[in-house]
């Protein structure tokens, strides 16, 4: 059934993308294989960049957060509860024992990250792992396991893969349509090769901005979706639970880092661009599964 929803998705999206691709062929003043070769090149650069990103992911956020990876040998008992528990979701997941690492950080967070359901690494802040029970640190682990069991980081990437290819192919598409207008009938003019390049840079940056909102919304929903997984694994009064502690920490503590899209925490209203939702509605959610 996961695997339907997951093909449905992409089904769809590739559906709205196709739409969207015969809308534009029918306006744009190019030759027809000039375009599709553009598109083609975009779509090679954006999704090789958005893999690579993924490829890199668990590489980067261990040297990023300073992460201690942890194992069955561990003697803190703490350390050893999380690890213990993480490996207990996993089997109840049906997914490979990912890599559990704790980082230094008085936050109150956790976050997954890795190429593959299979290859993943979840991790937990210090700051966390000493202020939640052990229920409620359960109840973390058990979001962040759906993110790995849904296959998120590949959804994820698959979308910023798109984003990125269009977003490429969006501005130079704009840039060559604007360069043909100003150009006269002897073909003259237009925006010159510098003036081109600064124009798509311009785009690209207008057309990230825009669609972070839909990359967005979709982070959003993910989030949901893994407190509904971690209310199913565990329960919704210990993910709860969490969820108010966090509150109740960054209600005190204003402070925010460079990694915060990395986190479970979003005290605000969720904006077009947020991705996490607020807790509050998070909490409400969950409040109806109980």
């Amino acid at each position: 059934m996961k695997g339907l929803k997951r093909l449905g998705f992409y089904l769809l999206l590739n559906l709205l993308v196709v739409s969207m691709l015969s809308i534009i062929l029918a306006f744009v003043p190019m030759p027809q294989n000039q375009v599709i070769s553009l598109l083609i090149f975009c779509a090679i650069f954006g999704f090789v960049g958005s893999f690579i990103s993924l490829a890199l992911s668990k590489f980067m956020a261990k040297k990023a957060y300073r992460i201690q990876l942890i194992d069955a040998s561990v003697q803190n008992s703490q350390a050893k509860y999380v690890y213990d528990t993480v490996q207990a979701l996993a089997q109840a997941a049906g997914v490979k024992n990912p890599e559990v690492g704790i980082y230094p950080s008085n936050d109150v967070n956790a976050f997954a990250t890795g190429a593959s359901r299979n290859s993943s690494l979840i991790a937990f802040s210090s700051g966390l792992v000493n202020t939640l029970s052990e229920d409620e640190i359960a109840a973390v682990a058990a979001h962040e396991m759906t993110h790995v069991s849904e296959g998120d980081m590949v959804s994820m990437t698959l979308v910023m893969g798109l984003i990125n290819t269009f977003v490429m192919f969006g501005a130079r598409l704009v840039a060559t349509i604007l360069d043909s207008a100003l150009r006269g009938d002897r073909r003259r003019g237009g925006l010159g090769y510098f003036g081109y390049y600064l124009m798509v840079i311009l785009l690209q940056n207008v057309l990230m901005f825009l669609a972070m909102i839909p990359a967005s919304y979709y982070s959003r929903y993910r989030e949901y979706r893994a407190d509904k997984g971690a209310a199913g694994l565990t329960n919704p009064g210990a993910m709860i639970a969490a969820l108010e502690k966090i509150d109740r920490y960054y209600s005190q503590d204003k402070r925010q880092d460079s990694f915060a899209m990395a986190k479970i925490n979003s005290r605000k209203a969720a904006s077009l661009f947020a991705t996490h939702p607020s807790i509050s509605d998070r909490i409400t959610r969950l409040s109806n599964l109980l």
